[in-house]
């Protein structure tokens, strides 16, 4: 326990508040979702978004990347095992209030004679939270189930 607040205190002020949103944002979501659904809990989301911030293409990337580390330090230090579309949906929140854009994408196959989805979040057509070649091995449905686009002003 002592290692891991002395790793977050050695964090800068921006990526502990991130950690923090996403460590908070995890269980709403994930009793959101139980309670309300998914399309209710994404159009929840959608409406807090705050108006986008006229970010740099570098501070968008740079941005998106602490984003996702700090969501991936949320999800293994959280209370529960958040699903993969609890995790998605964080970060997609979370860069979308940083201004970055970003799509959630759900995917699905049969594996074993099993149905399976997975959920992930792309930028720029690339995974953002995961390697490239994991969610390659689902059918991820044609129409994105959620972007948030930032136009520059």
């Amino acid at each position: 326990m002592w290692e891991q607040l002395r790793r977050f205190n050695a964090l800068e002020r921006g990526a502990r508040g991130i950690f923090l949103r996403a460590a908070v944002l995890l269980p709403l979501i994930s009793f959101s979702l139980r309670i309300r659904g998914f399309r209710k809990t994404q159009a929840s989301l959608q409406k807090h978004l705050s108006s986008p911030k006229n970010a740099s293409r570098t501070f968008a990337l740079g941005g998106a990347d602490l984003t996702v580390r700090m969501v991936r330090a949320a999800v293994r230090h959280s209370i529960g095992h958040p699903t993969c579309l609890e995790e998605s949906l964080a970060l997609w929140w979370l860069l979308g209030r940083r201004g970055i854009s970003s799509e959630l994408r759900i995917g699905v196959r049969k594996h074993d004679e099993r149905f399976e989805a997975h959920a992930w979040v792309e930028r720029e057509g690339m995974a953002v939270n995961e390697p490239q070649a994991l969610h390659e091995h689902y059918a991820a449905f044609d129409a994105e189930l959620s972007s948030v686009r930032r136009e520059p002003r």
